[in-house]
């Protein structure tokens, strides 16, 4: 019967171990997801601020800068500042891909 004994909890520690890698992919893939949403956040800004600059904004150009700009804090609040180097740990500098 020890043997069966050793076996079980060699299962339940593989178990265990399989799904602490399981969380930790989960929470990568959250880190990963939130910076699409931030970089594509900052090109709306982006794209807002020069048509702010080029007098082609729409009247209500303020307020959505207003909103962007509220977004983006929110995301620093939770994952640290925009740029950080988070982003060159996966590898991914957000440069466009090369064809």
């Amino acid at each position: 019967m020890a043997l069966i004994d050793k076996v079980k909890a060699q299962a339940s520690q593989l178990a265990q171990k399989a799904q602490e890698a399981g969380k930790a992919g989960q929470a990568k893939l959250e880190d990963v997801q939130a910076r699409r949403r931030a970089d594509g956040v900052l090109r709306e800004l982006g794209a807002a601020f020069y048509a702010q600059k080029s007098g082609t904004a729409a009247a209500d150009n303020a307020s959505e800068i207003d909103r962007l700009i509220g977004e983006l804090k929110t995301y620093e609040a939770q994952y640290g500042p925009l740029g950080s180097a988070g982003a060159s740990e996966s590898g991914d500098d957000g440069s466009p891909d090369e064809a």
